[in-house]
C-alpha cells in the first residue's frame, strides 16, 4: 500500500521575523514621535511682556521687526489697551499681613523662568545680615533689618487729592474727546498728569488706621547707586522677597511708605517736579518683545533693544526724591510689584508709583490690570516687613 506523501507546512520564521520587524519599525516610530514633542516641548514660550501707556504722539503700530533666534515673547496689547487710566485702588477695606498670598500657591520653582536665578543671586547681596547702616540717611531703621526703613504712623485709606493744573497733553486729549454736552468719552493713552494739587489733602476716612512695618530703603536689590530690576514678573518679585525674609508690600503699605501722615500725591510735596524724581522722560516705543532679564542678556538683539528703551538712574541717586519716611525712589524710575489683598489669582498684582516715562508717577494710583505672569521692561519691585515689637 503506497503512502501519500506527506504535506509540509512552509517555515513560519519569516512571519515572525515580518511581526517583529513591524513592531521595531513601530517603536521606532513612537520613539520619534516621542523625541520631537520633548523636543518642541522643552522651548516654551513666556508670557508677553507688557509696557505702559504710550503718549498720544507714540500711539501710531510700530514696524515690525524679527524675533531673537529662539522665539521671543507674545507682542503686547496695543499701547491703547495698555492706558495707565488704570482705576485707584478701592481703600474701603484696609489690607494686612494676613491677607498676603501663600507661597505654596505660586508657580513651582521648577516652572519659573531663568529670571528667579538672578534675582536669587541678587538676594544674597541684599540679605539683611548684609544691609547698608542707615547712618546719615533720612528716616530711621529701628525695629528693621539695616536695610530698610521704618514706617510708623496713622494711616488714611480714603483721600481727597483735588489737581489745580493738568499737563498741557492731558488737557488737549480731554478736549478732543468731548462731546457736545461736555462730556469725555472713548478710551485714551495719555495719561493723567498734574502738574499742581490743592493743599492739604483731605482725608475722608472716619478714623485713620495705625500701620507699623518695615520697607525697603531701595528698589530691590537694594542697593545703593545700583539699577532696580526689571523684566520680572509679581510671581518672581513674590519669591525673591521672600527668600531674604521679606514680603512684597501691599498697596496700603506702598501707599503709607510714599506719602507719609500728609498724604502727599507725591513724595515730596504738591508740585509735580521732574527733576526731583525720574519722571516725564521721553517715551520709546518698544519695537521688538523682550525675554525676562537673564534671557535678554543673552540675546544681542533683546539686549540691544532693552538698551534703547532704558532710562533708569541707579537707586538714590536723585536725593530728593525721597518719601516723608526716608523711603527713596517711591516715584518715577521703576514701576514696583505689590499685593492686592482679597482678590484672587491671576489678580493679586497691581503695579504703584510709576516709572521714567510721561505716566502718572504719583503715589495713591494702582495699575491693576497686568497679570501676575506678566512683566516689562518699566517693572521692578521692592520688600516689606513686619516691624519688630515695640
Amino acid at each position: 500500500m503506497s503512502r501519500r506523501p506527506r504535506r509540509i507546512a512552509p517555515p513560519a520564521a519569516p512571519r515572525r521575523r515580518r511581526r517583529a520587524l513591524c513592531r521595531r519599525c513601530a517603536g521606532g516610530l513612537v520613539l520619534l514621535c516621542g523625541l520631537a514633542a520633548a523636543i518642541l516641548g522643552c522651548d516654551r514660550r513666556e508670557p508677553a511682556a507688557t509696557d505702559a501707556a504710550a503718549p498720544a504722539s507714540a500711539r501710531a503700530a510700530a514696524p515690525a521687526e524679527p524675533a531673537p533666534p529662539d522665539g521671543a515673547a507674545a507682542e503686547p496689547p496695543d499701547a491703547a489697551e495698555l492706558s495707565d487710566a488704570a482705576t485707584l485702588s478701592d481703600a474701603a477695606g484696609l489690607s494686612d499681613a494676613a491677607g498676603l498670598p501663600d507661597a505654596a500657591g505660586l508657580s513651582d520653582a521648577a516652572g519659573l523662568p531663568d529670571a528667579v536665578a538672578a534675582l536669587d543671586g541678587a538676594a544674597a547681596a541684599a540679605s539683611p545680615d548684609g544691609g547698608v547702616s542707615d547712618a546719615g540717611l533720612p528716616g530711621s531703621s529701628a525695629g528693621c533689618p539695616d536695610d530698610m526703613v521704618l514706617v510708623d504712623g496713622d494711616y488714611c485709606p480714603l483721600v481727597e487729592q483735588i489737581c489745580l493744573k493738568h499737563h498741557k497733553e492731558f488737557e488737549k486729549d480731554q478736549a478732543r474727546r468731548a462731546n457736545p454736552y461736555g462730556e469725555v468719552e472713548g478710551s485714551t493713552s495719555v495719561s493723567e498728569r498734574c502738574l499742581e494739587y490743592k493743599q492739604p489733602t483731605a482725608c475722608l476716612s472716619k478714623k485713620r488706621a495705625p500701620m507699623r512695618y518695615c520697607v525697603d530703603r531701595y528698589e530691590w536689590p537694594n542697593k545703593k547707586g545700583e539699577l532696580p530690576a526689571l523684566l520680572v514678573s509679581w510671581r518672581e518679585a513674590v519669591k525673591a522677597c521672600e527668600g531674604v525674609g521679606k514680603r512684597l508690600c501691599t498697596e496700603d503699605e506702598f501707599n503709607f511708605a510714599c506719602e507719609g501722615e500728609e498724604m502727599l500725591p507725591y513724595t515730596y510735596g504738591f508740585v509735580r517736579d521732574a527733576t526731583k524724581c525720574n519722571i516725564d522722560r521721553p517715551f520709546r516705543q518698544r519695537e521688538l518683545a523682550l525675554y525676562r532679564y537673564e534671557r535678554c542678556m543673552r540675546h544681542p538683539k533683546c539686549k540691544a533693544e532693552l538698551e534703547r528703551l532704558d532710562q533708569r538712574v541707579p537707586a538714590g541717586s536723585m536725593p530728593a526724591c525721597v518719601s516723608p519716611f526716608g523711603v527713596y525712589d517711591l516715584n518715577g524710575n521703576i514701576n514696583e510689584w505689590v499685593v492686592r489683598p482679597g482678590r484672587k489669582s491671576p489678580e493679586r498684582s497691581g503695579l504703584k508709583g510709576g516709572w521714567w516715562g510721561p505716566m502718572r508717577g504719583r503715589c495713591r494710583p494702582t495699575v491693576g490690570f497686568h497679570k501676575e505672569e506678566d512683566y516689562g521692561y518699566e517693572q521692578g519691585f521692592r520688600c516689606c516687613k513686619d516691624a519688630a515689637p515695640r
